[in-house]
């Protein structure tokens, strides 16, 4: 972390999981759309500090910044958000329970 010795640096290939194609997704149209720049984003996860990037992975990182600066933009508060997540929660913890529910 800012120019700090952190080890080699992993080389191995990985499949990216739906969710993290969702984030990848959500920066294009997030800023297609005008919510946010690269700018924004990278102020955001400059911001978390290094304890995030001790414990956050990558995509975490990037959906948190992507989340703070929808909310920045204009996009949805955090009330609505937090109603959203309430409704999204009711649902289940897996897609098969949302399907059961419906």
């Amino acid at each position: 972390m800012g120019g700090d010795a952190a080890g080699p640096v992993p080389n191995d290939q990985h499949d990216f999981s739906l969710w993290e194609k969702r984030v990848d997704a959500l920066m294009i149209i997030g800023s297609a759309k005008g919510y946010f720049t690269v700018d924004g984003l990278r102020r955001v996860l400059e911001d978390m500090g290094e304890e995030a990037f001790e414990s956050m992975t990558y995509y975490e990182r990037w959906i948190a910044s992507v989340n703070q600066n929808l909310i920045e933009g204009g996009a949805y508060t955090t009330a609505e958000l937090a109603e959203k997540m309430d409704e999204i929660a009711k649902r289940g913890a897996t897609y098969g329970d949302a399907a059961q529910a419906h």
